[in-house]
């Protein structure tokens, strides 16, 4: 099945605040020692540095959902990827499989056991009645159901995290990176942020952008994210 639901992270605007990460945790009360979100830097404090959101991408092929011996995993008609806790006997495979490392397990013990696998929902539940005690025990808070979008994405400051509609996001992200360019002389607090500026593509293409000035700050005083 096509995933229709997707998230995300433009590393250009992710400042490591864990908001994201933050936002998770208190939305679904998950466990100590779970975390669904996290924040990965690369190249920390040396030129380059960038900051990505991770978490579970819900792939069209999932390779969790191809190695759970129990058939765990399924898709939803959104295309996101869920799994019944009640199926789920802590195998550990789908945490070696998947490349985000988004299966967790709240236990550690003897013979390997790991306890009921845990992950990222994209807050739209599980197999329980959506909206329902036992789903929120068990999943967290199905916001997709309440007609929301995952709370990570509405709590980033500075909308590097978006989520939702596959082909919107992406539309918005290639928007971004039109408008501010590519390469060493991206776009700062002025082309992100300033009304102005904000959207307009002068020279489509490869070439380079009117906006990138050398030499420009790329912060300037009393322009705050919005």
């Amino acid at each position: 099945m096509p995933a229709r639901m997707k998230f995300i992270c433009d590393t250009e605007r992710c400042i490591d605040c864990m908001g994201c990460v933050t936002a998770c945790k208190n939305e679904h009360e998950t466990p100590w020692g779970v975390n669904r979100r996290r924040v990965v830097t690369v190249r920390d404090g040396e030129p380059g540095e960038a900051s990505i959101s991770v978490a579970c991408m819900h792939c069209t092929d999932a390779p969790c959902m191809a190695v759970c011996p129990v058939d765990c995993f399924y898709h939803t008609a959104d295309g996101v990827v869920l799994h019944s806790k009640d199926q789920c006997i802590g195998c550990g495979y789908c945490f070696y499989a998947c490349p985000f490392g988004a299966p967790q397990f709240p236990e550690t013990g003897l013979f390997s056991h790991r306890g009921k696998m845990d992950k990222c929902t994209f807050c739209a539940g599980g197999p329980e009645p959506d909206t329902s005690p036992q789903e929120f025990r068990k999943y967290g808070r199905n916001r997709l159901a309440e007609g929301k979008l995952p709370a990570c994405a509405e709590q980033c400051g500075t909308k590097a995290l978006l989520g939702g509609d596959a082909n919107i996001i992406a539309d918005i992200y290639r928007h971004r990176v039109e408008t501010r360019g590519y390469g060493p002389k991206l776009w700062g607090w002025d082309i992100a942020y300033n009304p102005g500026k904000r959207g307009q593509i002068a020279t489509p293409g490869d070439g380079p952008r009117p906006n990138q000035v050398p030499g420009a700050s790329q912060n300037q005083p009393g322009k705050l994210p919005t």
